[in-house]
């Protein structure tokens, strides 16, 4: 029987080899101050890595035998809206079904609320397991990581009453956009007033572009202080469909993830309570819940990518042309060892963003338990910074590469690739979205800049070349390639500072980034295959080449562009 989680021996790889993981463990666990109070709580690390691996093989067998084989129809089928509510395709019902008989939501919330206490890095598996199965369902069913939000901000009152809510099966939504506020959240103009009478707040106005818009709880920004036009007037509530008062107007007609309903909606008097500070909403609520966000559109990429590997190999090898499988033909080969390398690059980012958010996360959450030693202070710093720069790399670069390889699955299928009965189409449909939602790449490189120019991407790709020659690969051919690599992304960095143009600066920001994210997924690919040399030897190889001719591009780009020209880029 297939099992999205055993077959793809990256992911144990990624959970069980990195240095950071017992300490992330221990920190999530307090020290395993749970054994002696759940049943189901580990006793020690080896224990916990046991249970992990336990449930995420419960994840991928569900993936691989009831999701997958749902996800054709429920693309066809789709999500409808009904009567001002959200239908979901029928074969959604089942697959949250099985999740919700599994136990599978809650999984990073504490056991006190019926949580399964996960580590990030454990739940970013899961993630893309599911994502692998269905992209759309996967929408649906990670929006549960809003709890997220409301258990660090909200009061304990609305902790004890939401998310044992969440952890037995009840689904979440973000209601963030509205039709003349996209990416622009300051804009956000949804009306939140003071109910003297009843004791609460009521939301007026409409949202657009909301995923899983008719869940059973909402995460709203709106704007609290009247008279006030940017984002230090809007503040986050909790809105429950139990207390009615929103509606569905229409679900968006979308190219791909079909399954999961993309919802306008209108807000009528709606009764919501307000989480945590007033005027915060964007400035610190919204931050968090699009770093979560991002980080699971991560996970999505790359899950999809996998999908994409997988059918482009099953196809290439049972397509024949001109007496032998396509595979064996180097044009066809290159392309999936191209999308093999783009995988493992992107996965390997991923679940180094993934840990570094589980130190600063857990660090921050042993704070409001205990005042933190100093080691432990100076270790918050490290990692929330190195969340911070990672997060927006790993979602831009990660979703590209998943509708890069999604297009070149297409490519392998040839004719077949354009015909709607084949899976590829889909994941090329569904891709699409995910280098846009969540924050488009653009405005990746606009959160990621500052840490080209500030010097912590150099300084990361330093610490890793040094960990490689620790590892006694000073010499090494493939080493010698990245450190010329970083060279020219030195050189270009230094040459767009001392330009001192704004508008210049800006239109290189996406070259800057793009040779930061390719160099640093060389490092880690090449730290992983200095662990596993059969299991990543071969993409690193291939990925080398990718980086070195995309950092020459950009390299090249940069050299020769001056701020005089930047005007030849205004054509409207």
């Amino acid at each position: 029987m297939a099992n999205y989680y055993n077959d793809i021996k990256e992911i144990k790889f990624e959970l069980e080899n990195s240095p950071l993981m017992e300490r992330i463990v221990e920190l999530k666990e307090c020290g395993y101050a749970d054994k002696d109070q759940y049943e189901e709580a580990p006793q020690d690390f080896a224990d916990a890595m046991d249970s992990y691996d336990r449930l995420l093989d419960i994840v991928g067998d569900i993936m691989a035998n009831v999701v997958w084989p749902n996800a054709e129809a429920v693309d066809a089928e789709g999500a409808h809206c009904e009567n001002g509510r959200v239908r979901y395709a029928s074969k959604t019902y089942e697959n949250l079904q099985a999740v919700n008989q599994a136990g599978l939501t809650g999984m990073t919330m504490p056991r006190r609320y019926g949580g399964l206490n996960l580590p990030v890095t454990v739940y970013t598996a899961a993630n893309e397991i599911v994502a692998r199965a269905d992209a759309g369902f996967q929408n649906i069913w990670s929006l549960q990581d809003c709890i997220e939000t409301l258990y660090c901000f909200g009061t304990e009152e609305q902790r004890q009453k939401y998310i044992p809510r969440v952890c037995a099966g009840e689904t979440m939504s973000m209601d963030l956009t509205e039709p003349d506020a996209g990416s622009d959240l300051q804009s956000v103009m949804l009306k939140a007033t003071y109910d003297e009478e009843n004791q609460c707040w009521r939301l007026n106005g409409s949202k657009r572009f909301i995923t899983n818009g008719d869940s059973d709880i909402h995460l709203v920004l709106a704007r609290s202080e009247a008279g006030t036009r940017d984002g230090r007037g809007l503040s986050m509530f909790i809105y429950d469909k139990r207390d009615g008062g929103v509606d569905v107007r229409r679900i968006e007609n979308k190219m791909g993830i079909h399954g999961s309903p993309t919802c306008e909606l209108v807000y009528k008097n709606a009764k919501c309570e307000l989480c945590g500070d007033r005027k915060l909403g964007l400035i610190k609520y919204v931050m968090s819940l699009m770093n979560g966000a991002r980080l699971g559109i991560a996970a999505q990429s790359v899950g999809l990518s996998q999908a994409a590997y997988e059918e482009a190999v099953a196809y290439a090898r049972d397509r024949k042309q001109f007496g032998k499988a396509i595979i064996e033909f180097p044009a066809v080969a290159e392309m999936i060892a191209n999308i093999k390398a783009r995988l493992d690059a992107g996965r390997a980012l991923l679940y180094q963003t993934a840990r570094y958010v589980d130190m600063y996360k857990n660090l921050e959450e042993i704070s409001r338990e205990r005042k933190l030693t100093a080691e432990e202070r100076q270790e918050l710093k490290q990692y929330s910074r190195l969340a911070d720069a990672f997060t927006p790399l790993a979602k831009g670069m990660n979703s590209e590469y998943a509708n890069q390889n999604a297009y070149d699955c297409i490519q392998v299928h040839g004719g077949s690739g354009f015909m709607l009965e084949y899976a590829c189409q889909r994941l090329y449909r569904d891709a699409r979205i995910m280098n846009i939602y969540e924050g488009t790449t653009q405005m990746q490189t606009v959160a990621a800049i500052r840490y080209v120019t500030n010097g912590m991407y150099a300084t990361v790709i330093q610490d890793m070349e040094r960990q490689a020659m620790m590892a006694g690969l000073e010499g090494d051919y493939t080493l010698r390639r990245l450190r010329e690599m970083a060279s020219k992304f030195n050189a270009c960095t230094a040459a767009v500072k001392e330009a001192a143009d704004q508008d210049f600066h800006d239109l290189c920001a996406r070259h800057l980034y793009e040779m930061a994210g390719n160099i640093i997924m060389c490092h880690l690919l090449l730290l992983n295959t200095l662990k596993n040399p059969e299991l990543f030897g071969r993409s690193l190889q291939v990925y080398v080449n990718i980086a070195d001719a995309e950092v020459e591009k950009q390299f090249n780009w940069i050299r020769k562009m001056t701020p005089d020209k930047v005007d030849y880029y205004r054509q409207a």
